[in-house]
């Protein structure tokens, strides 16, 4: 356009906002946006430098009234965000703009500040006159407008323009909280005010929020708020108001230190006692809002000292014991937090699920809070659990009747009060024990309590279970007073047989079999936890488990195994290899019998006697009949949960002194490291055999072949179940009524969880691989673990690619006919979220096997749906911190391992799972390319490699943290292999709009021999420099977010810059200027 042309428009637009419009009340709200928009987009292609008045038009503008005035306020907004916040500019342009903003901004916020009380004035004169209700709807609409736009700028601009003129924007902000119509607007500008991060020098006259008049006007807008029961906009303004006062204990916590000026305000127990009103609201959503707050105040080196914190930690506490009852379920009516829920919820299962994170933060900030006051918390937890105790139980109307009255659900009265006070103890005695010095421990307060627990008698499993858990929660005082130790087992031991009185047999409902699993789990934690305090009365424990053992239909397998782990973690302190090998020969006798027998080993090692011996073969059973093959199966989970148990609880003594004496250790390796043997080696060799074919037999079931051999109503057996389905999906899970039904109704679903738990203990490649290359002796690597490795990855590498292939396949071609199958989209979404899951785990495997990370732990399990903040890091890890183990050096000699850990690592690189490709990237791909740089590589080889990593990026550029890893990578193979493969440059010129000139440029630098010479910082910058030059050349190829991928670019051209720095004059450049040399001289 001329400038005529550009001049014409820019006095058209703007006689358009004088004159162009309907009234500020009639005109619709996009035809006003669209023409803000419009001359926003004319400031970003003029301003300042062809449009240097643009301030001064707007100005004059607004002066015309409120409809010339909100549109400029819509105009000033539009340009923050674009420059500022969306960013959606050249940087010279941006820059420039940003820059002449920020040199106007004291008179932008003078006009904003001026606008906003202006028409807050006129507003409150006519805003009870009838007459003029439009007046004032436009005062109103103009005032809203200048807060919107406030809020735009207060994010960003120097703190001096927020607390300027004595703070008077916070302060007509804090008037504003009482003005019912703007509060809201006020509230979100004083929340981004108070939030801001930066200078602790620049945030200090934000604690002005603390004083007598701020204070006022912030506690009785909430007061106001919150005094006509729900209103939504009233509620979403609390909400505001809350955080606006978490943001200022934050910002307290921030600025009082040791160091600072900055003292507790007088006014901080006000603030507290404001604060714990939220704390006390009935909306869940308040409640949880406050935690993190509460927690920085408790955990403050100075404010957790000060006596006004210090007074009010009973109220917090007081207030916690009513939080953590789970009551407010939007669906019931029960308390006053149901109507809250309902505002902020869309069903239970998303109450349920935002209760119990919010929880567990609570019991971090009340662990904080009985730190500092550790007796008074433990007396109200003790004088709750005595109420408990007292308190008769009470089901409530919704009760799951049985024959001598009613057993309580998940939402009876007592069960949620159990539950809670449950919590709240076990919270406060851990911290007390961690707090207290041992002389000032209450232990006979806590013994008392002990008794009464043990005391307890009750036979609905729900409150049972939560008696199990404070006898656990109080077992520490049983260090002090060991001979309550057997009235503690007594009590485990009766929950590990408990029944509730219609049940004598399986099945067994869900709360009872959770009671039974409970005790177990107690009884492990205190033989795991106090091993020294049980090993006295190892005997009379012994004789117990053997008692109840002997019973083959008393126990479940999963039971029995847990008796006799407990018993293996107490026979770790015999200390004596003989003893205690004896011990586990005796333990184990029962297992060898079933597992060595005759008929055991045929079963195991034939998929058709197998099939026989489990009941998978048998035609329609009937559910309600006996399962005639019931007995089979959970005798050989009985024997493999007992090996998996016995081999993962037993140990040798950790002190080298014990060990040698208790004949643990049998030898040194050459480097003197001690060679350690295992007491329950001889047992599990012998029955190691038949557990390997179990496995094999296990695998060969999947075969087709196999599956044609199971009869109809187990052809679904190694399905998995929906529960399972629904968690890999992310679906919320259904709030379950513990009493109603029994935990496996049909023989289906009972062999369905025993392939299940075969599965998960024994099957799977990563329960037995993993562990045996974490503990491998290096000298064994080669003949052991290489041959399993091997066959093992190529094996898994050709699995997936055909998963990713289908996957693939299907994304292309989206057939018809799926529209006729049953439920297609969810089958396929549960099938690649499992090829995803599998694929993390072979890349994990292959990690941990061949890479050596500084930090890393590799027996942490990564998450199976992923971490989303590390698909989002952009941090490229260094390829310096990751290097081959001497496993990984080993595998890689061998040339066919070595080609499988290559093409599965960089092939991974393209396949639809960000978070693997992220890993691999930075992990992995490169340690494995490095190890065979030294040698010589086919030219096809180096293309595909390089072509891989590419592919990568065309699929994953998308996502910020993949693409810098992948760029990086990128960069590194081609500065390595360029030099050699010319290959790889042709690969280059196939890119979309390489440009070969700029290609030819980065060539010539990256080979230029001359940069290997300079020093380290400069070679640094250097290669920083071509690595982004490289990434621009490669821009071709990576993709892009679906959003962005059709977006017509617009182009916006560079003014003269504003800010140009001068370049001084070099030497060369002043003596070759005589006349200015001769100036040098003059006097």
């Amino acid at each position: 356009m001329t400038r005529l042309e550009k001049f014409f428009l820019k006095t058209s637009v703007m006689e358009l906002i004088a004159n162009g419009t309907l009234n500020i009340l009639e005109e619709e709200n996009h035809i006003k946006d669209v023409l803000s928009r419009i001359v926003v987009e004319m400031i970003k292609r003029e301003w300042p430098q062809h449009w240097p008045d643009m301030l001064v038009e707007l100005d004059t503008l607004s002066k015309q009234g409120e409809t010339q005035t909100e549109l400029v306020m819509f105009i000033l907004l539009r340009l923050a965000e674009d420059v500022v916040t969306f960013q959606t500019l050249p940087p010279q342009r941006r820059r420039d703009i940003q820059q002449t903003l920020t040199q106007n901004m004291e008179r932008i916020f003078s006009y904003l500040l001026n606008t906003l009380q202006e028409n807050l004035n006129k507003y409150q004169q006519v805003k009870t006159d009838a007459a003029q209700e439009s007046k004032a709807q436009a005062n109103y609409r103009v005032g809203v407008a200048a807060l919107n736009t406030l809020a735009g700028y207060i994010d960003w601009v120097s703190m001096n323009h927020i607390t300027a003129e004595n703070c008077k924007l916070l302060e007509m902000l804090c008037l504003l909280l009482n003005e019912q119509e703007l509060q809201l607007g006020a509230a979100e500008c004083l929340l981004i005010a108070v939030s801001r991060k930066g200078k602790l020098e620049d945030r200090k006259p934000l604690m002005v929020l603390f004083g007598d008049v701020a204070m006022h006007y912030i506690l009785s807008a909430a007061q106001t708020a919150d005094g006509g029961g729900l209103v939504e906009k009233h509620y979403v303004f609390l909400k505001r108001l809350c955080q606006v006062l978490c943001a200022l204990g934050n910002q307290l916590c921030a600025l009082l230190g040791v160091d600072s000026d900055v003292k507790t305000p007088e006014n901080f127990g006000k603030y507290l006692e404001s604060f714990l009103a939220f704390t006390i609201h009935p909306s869940q959503f308040l409640r949880s809002s406050t935690q993190m707050t509460w927690g920085a105040l408790f955990r403050h080196e100075i404010l957790s000292r000060d006596a006004l914190l210090l007074a009010i930690i009973p109220k917090y506490l007081r207030a916690s014991m009513t939080n953590l009852l789970k009551m407010g379920f939007p669906s019931k009516t029960d308390s006053p937090s149901c109507e809250y829920s309902r505002c902020d919820f869309d069903s239970d299962e998303d109450f349920n699920a935002f209760f119990n994170s919010s929880r567990a933060q609570q019991g971090e900030v009340m662990r904080l809070a009985c730190r500092l006051d550790p007796k008074t918390s433990f007396q109200m937890a003790g004088e709750w659990l005595k109420y408990q105790l007292s308190t008769s139980v009470d089901a409530g109307p919704t009760n799951a009747g049985t024959g001598e009255g009613s057993l309580c659900s998940i939402f009876s009265p007592s069960f949620v009060q159990w539950e809670a006070m449950t919590f709240f103890l076990e919270c406060v005695v851990n911290q007390m024990f961690r707090t207290l010095e041992k002389e000032e421990v209450p232990v006979t307060e806590g013994i008392e309590l002990l008794q009464m627990v043990l005391n307890c008698d009750t036979k609905d499993p729900l409150i049972l279970s939560c008696v199990l858990t404070n006898v656990s929660a109080l077992f520490p005082f049983v260090t002090y007073r060991p001979e309550f130790l057997p009235q503690v087992f007594s009590k485990l031991f009766s929950a590990v047989t408990f029944e509730t009185v219609e049940e004598s047999k399986p099945p067994r409902t869900r709360a009872v079999r959770n009671v039974r699993r409970h005790a177990c789990s107690s009884i492990i934690k205190v033989c795991r936890d106090y091993p020294q305090l049980v090993l006295p009365n190892f005997d009379m424990l012994y004789n117990h488990v053997k008692q109840l053992l002997s019973n083959e239909l008393l126990l479940t397998q999963m039971e029995k195994c847990a008796l006799m782990e407990a018993l293996v973690l107490v026979s770790n302190q015999f200390k004596n290899y003989e003893r205690q090998k004896a011990f586990l020969e005796e333990l184990m006798a029962p297992v060898a019998n079933i597992w060595l027998s005759e008929d055991m080993h045929r079963v195991l090692a034939d998929v058709d006697a197998f099939l026989a011996y489990v009941g998978a073969d048998r035609k329609s059973c009937d559910p309600d009949l006996e399962d005639p093959c019931g007995l089979n199966r959970a005798r050989m989970r009985f024997c493999v949960y007992s090996i998996l148990g016995v081999i993962k609880r037993t140990c040798w003594p950790s002190d080298l002194e014990e060990a040698k004496a208790g004949g643990f250790v049998v030898g040194y390796t050459p480097s003197g490291n001690p060679i350690f043997r295992n007491p329950c080696t001889e047992q599990i060799l012998k029955l190691l055999d038949n557990l390997l074919a179990l496995i094999r037999t296990h695998n060969t079931l999947y075969a087709p072949e196999m599956l044609a051999k199971m009869a109809e109503p187990f052809t679904k057996a190694l399905d998995m179940f929906e529960a399972e389905k629904s968690a890999i999906l992310g679906l919320p899970q259904p709030l379950l009524e513990l009493n109603d039904t029994a935990v496996y109704k049909t023989v289906l679903e009972r062999m369905q969880r025993f392939f299940c738990t075969l599965y998960e203990n024994c099957a799977a490649p990563c329960v037995f691989v993993k562990p045996l290359v974490l503990c491998c002796p290096p000298e064994f690597c080669e003949a052991l673990v290489s041959p399993i490795l091997g066959p093992l990855f190529t094996y898994l590498h050709m699995r997936l690619s055909q998963k990713w292939q289908v996957i693939n396949q299907r994304s292309l071609l989206c057939g018809e006919d799926e529209a006729a199958d049953e439920n297609p989209e969810s089958q396929e979404m549960l099938e690649e979220q499992l090829v995803r899951m599998l694929t993390r785990e072979v890349m994990d495997l292959i990690t941990v096997c061949c890479v050596s990370k500084k930090g890393a732990d590799h027996t942490a399990v990564p998450a199976a749906d992923g971490d989303d903040e590390e698909m989002m890091a952009t941090e490229v890890t260094p390829s310096a911190t990751a290097e081959l183990t001497d496993l990984g050096k080993c595998l890689m000699k061998h040339e066919e391992v070595c080609t499988a850990l290559l093409i599965t690592a960089f092939n991974s690189l393209a396949w639809k799972d960000t978070l693997s490709c992220q890993r691999t990237t930075t992990q992995l791909c490169w340690p494995l390319l490095k190890q065979v740089l030294t040698g010589t590589l086919l030219a096809d080889a180096v293309t595909w490699l390089f072509t891989s990593v590419l592919r990568g990026l065309q699929i994953h550029g998308q996502h910020d943290g993949c693409m810098a890893s992948l760029v990086h990578l990128a960069f590194q193979i081609y500065e390595a292999l360029r030099p050699r493969y010319l290959e790889i440059r042709a690969v280059m010129e196939q890119i979309p709009e390489m440009q070969k000139d700029s290609l030819d440029q980065f060539d010539c630098k990256l080979l230029n021999p001359s940069l290997q010479k300079v020093p380290d910082k400069r070679r640094k910058d250097q290669f920083k420099r071509l690595k982004d030059q490289f990434k621009h050349l490669i821009a071709g190829c990576i993709g892009k977010p679906l959003g962005e991928q059709f977006r017509k670019e617009v182009h916006i051209k560079n003014l003269p810059s504003l800010f140009k720095k001068t370049k001084p004059m070099l030497e060369a450049d002043v003596l070759e200027n005589e006349s200015v040399l001769a100036t040098i001289f003059e006097p």
